[in-house]
């Protein structure tokens, strides 16, 4: 199916936003029931005070009875004191009808988002922190507004109605006819005003895509000398979200016109009808109150419908439908390129360019498990586009298992890209990498976690218990093995402070060195060949470091430390120095000897880490 009829069939089969409010309607129908008997209770001034002013002027001042036209005035003060009880009542209700519905929206945008980040070959749904963070948000309070001002305006219209036929039918012929040619307007530029609104979401969302793109490859975007790319593409999103606010913005006058012709014209035309009214016997109180009713009820009333619906209500359609497409799409890759299979424990920050060698005919079948931690680089090049310069080149490299391998470098010069490239989450331009006699890219992604673990600097720390947290990548620990593990890298006091294994973990009130140290803990736990940390220790103390790199140091698995302090390099077996494409490998002595950038490191680190704690 081609794709503009695989969206069209998907549109047909998604749930509308329009269904979805229907079906919000039919669940909480209780809830709205209570909603709507208070603003009832709402509209009482909206009933009464109309009549209420009729009844002062035409039976109590022009009568000459001063004390009953108060009286009148009395009740309709009390009405308002009624009305402003069923406004507070109303709006604690509301709470019940608009909560629940931000309930569901989150459930829908999190289950899409996931879905779609889910399929390989594919980047992150990095949109979907759009619609969590501000649609969902915008759909809530939209929503919310859109009940109240929907509710008001029905009962208030039919209230003031109602009170211009108790003072006179022939009032209606001055109300009715303005107020459905300004309600008819209004409607029917809707349509339009959703439009301009969707395409102000889609602005947002494709600059909220941009900017993440963009901060998370800042420094390959200035090694590849790509500001002015970057600079336009950002640019022309930008200027696309103010054509499509201008736009709208624009079209928003037919809101104001809306207004004009239901609201104030039935003000004029009964101004301009009163020597007719009065006439037909209609009473200058009357009159008057009919002007009341308008004024100070009907027009606030079409005027909170118009820009509540013209406004919050075409961003709760709006954003409703767009997350509404994005948890029913689904991801359709073109046959003739099968996407290529990635570790499901993590995912990499960049996509990996295509390999410049012809594919071979047939596709490799995956590798068995890597028979140790022995690792071979084998004119490995990588770049992260075809124009740009290596990060990496023909490096050349051979570790026995068991080998302890710092890498060191300045800032940008491509550690970090090393890391992804030995675990398998970036795929080398020209050359190829081993582990355990295992070509790395042809490795089952299953096979390939099993083999190796590699921490970023940003350790990642889920909401869950800390047993969940700490076992995640090996749930069949032992309560005797993690006891070690935890003990090995120094976070018994970091655990007995969470309340130990069955606590609850909130991320957000852990320090980046706590989170660090659980991260430390879960991949010390299962028994694989190799352990690559890029920068995993960097928020740790010394000491702490130092401990926790000699826990990974003991197993028999291969270590791969870039290193955050000279110190991490003292501990290692060999260091790897990278410059860019340059290179440089030997033990501390060696370095020091015959690589000039080596030494200049040795400079700059802090002079109290350079000793070794035992």
């Amino acid at each position: 199916m081609n794709a503009p009829g695989a969206r069209r069939e998907r549109a047909a089969n998604a749930p509308s936003a329009r269904g979805l409010l229907r079906a919000t309607l039919r669940t909480r129908r209780r809830q709205f029931l209570r909603l709507a008997g208070w603003s009832l209770v709402q509209a009482v001034p909206a009933l009464l005070s109309g009549w209420l002013v009729a009844r002062a002027v035409d039976d109590g001042f022009l009568a000459g009875r001063t004390a009953e036209g108060f009286g009148w005035l009395g009740l309709l003060a009390g009405s308002v004191l009624i009305g402003a009880w069923g406004t507070r009542q109303a709006t604690l209700h509301l709470a019940q009808v608009v909560e629940p519905f931000r309930d569901d929206l989150v459930s829908l945008v999190t289950t899409g988002a996931l879905r779609r980040s889910a399929h390989l070959g594919r980047p992150a749904d990095t949109a979907g922190v759009a619609r969590l963070t501000e649609q969902v948000e915008i759909a809530r309070e939209s929503y919310g507004a859109v009940v109240m001002f929907v509710q008001t305006f029905t009962v208030t219209a039919v209230s003031v109605l109602l009170g211009l036929t108790a003072l006179d039918p022939a009032l209606l012929l001055f109300v009715v006819p303005p107020l459905t040619a300004g309600l008819t307007l209004f409607l029917l530029a809707l349509r339009a005003l959703a439009a301009r609104q969707r395409a102000v979401v889609l602005t947002d969302e494709a600059i909220a895509e941009q900017v993440h793109t963009v901060a998370g490859g800042l420094r390959d975007v200035t090694a590849c000398g790509a500001e002015h790319l970057v600079r336009a593409r950002t640019g022309a999103r930008i200027d696309g979200a103010a054509e499509a606010a201008r736009a709208l913005a624009r079209l928003t006058a037919l809101r104001t016109a809306a207004l004009g012709v239901g609201g104030w014209l039935p003000l004029a035309l009964i101004l301009f009808g009163a020597p007719w009214l009065v006439d037909r016997g209609v009473t200058a109180g009357a009159i008057l109150g009919a002007l009341t009713y308008i004024s100070q009820s009907l027009q606030p009333a079409l005027q909170g419908l118009v820009q509540g619906v013209g406004g919050s209500g075409l961003w709760l359609l709006v954003t409703t439908t767009r997350i509404l497409e994005t948890t029913e799409e689904r991801v359709t890759l073109p046959k003739s390129t099968p996407p290529k299979s990635t570790s499901p424990e993590s995912t990499p920050a960049k996509s990996a360019p295509e390999r410049t060698t012809a594919p071979p005919p047939t596709p490799a079948t995956p590798a068995s498990h890597p028979a140790d931690g022995a690792l071979e680089l084998r004119h490995v090049t990588f770049s992260y586009a075809r124009t740009a310069e290596p990060v990496v080149k023909n490096l050349d490299l051979t570790l026995p298992p068991g080998t302890h391998l710092a890498v060191v470098g300045p800032s940008g010069a491509g550690k970090s890209t090393l890391a992804a490239l030995i675990a398998g989450l970036l795929e080398p331009r020209t050359g190829d990498i081993h582990l355990g006699g295992a070509e790395v890219g042809a490795l089952d992604p299953a096979h390939l976690s099993d083999a190796r673990v590699l921490i970023p600097q940003e350790a990642y720390v889920f909401t869950g218990t800390v047993r969940e947290n700490l076992t995640y990548l090996h749930p069949a620990a032992t309560p005797t093995t993690l006891d070690g593990a935890v003990e090995e890298i120094g976070a018994t006091p970091l655990i007995e402070r969470l309340g130990g294994y069955e606590a609850q973990v909130d991320p957000g009130r852990l320090s980046a060195g706590e989170r660090q140290q659980m991260a430390l803990v879960r991949a010390l736990l299962p028994p694989t060949h190799l352990h690559v940390l890029d920068e995993a220790t960097c928020h740790l103390d010394p000491p702490a470091e130092a401990r926790a790199e000699r826990a990974f140091a003991t197993r028999p698995s291969t270590l791969i430390v870039c290193a955050h302090r000279i110190s991490s390099a003292l501990r290692a077996d060999l260091t790897l120095v990278l410059d860019g494409p340059r290179h440089a490998l030997g033990t501390h002595d060696e370095l020091m000897t015959t690589c000039a950038l080596y030494r200049d490191l040795i400079g700059h680190w802090d002079r109290a880490t350079t000793s070794v704690p035992s």
